[in-house]
């Protein structure tokens, strides 16, 4: 990830979660952790396409609650500790219909990603943020 990446997934993740206070720092040429204020929240790594010579990047938050539910995650904890860790209401999770290994995450009504719960650890969840080429290509993204 160059220079002009790292500012453009900052922006980006900046407007999407409504706060300032989130940093891009890269940590190899294909990686790089996010940040809140001093706190790392999650890790940004680079998915290169290289058929369609498209690039992408993962989002990735691991999420570990002290308690665990026996019938499963407790997905008003998951919302909470978003909330929390994103210093923002605006993002909320909200169960799936079909699925019980996962929930959706939104930011008001844009769906942003998945929350995959650890089959193995009830208290151990991942949330996946998908970030396309193009989202950072959105008219005035630098602009502050």
């Amino acid at each position: 990830m160059d220079v002009g990446e790292v500012k453009k997934l900052e922006a980006y993740l900046k407007r999407l979660f409504g706060n300032a206070r989130i940093h891009v720092v890269p940590t190899k040429a294909d990686a790089a952790d996010v940040f809140v204020g001093a706190e790392r929240v999650g890790t940004l790594a680079l998915d290169e396409d290289e058929e369609d010579d498209e690039r992408s990047y993962n989002f990735e938050v691991k999420i570990t609650l002290g308690d665990a539910s026996a019938t499963g995650p407790d997905i008003k904890q998951l919302d909470a500790y978003l909330k929390r860790k994103f210093d923002t209401e605006r993002i909320r999770v909200v169960p799936r219909l079909r699925k019980k290994d996962s929930a959706e995450v939104y930011v008001g009504d844009e769906y942003i990603g998945v929350l995959f719960f650890d089959e193995k650890d009830a208290r151990s969840s991942v949330f996946e943020l998908p970030i396309l080429a193009l989202d950072l290509d959105e008219p005035g993204l630098l602009k502050e």
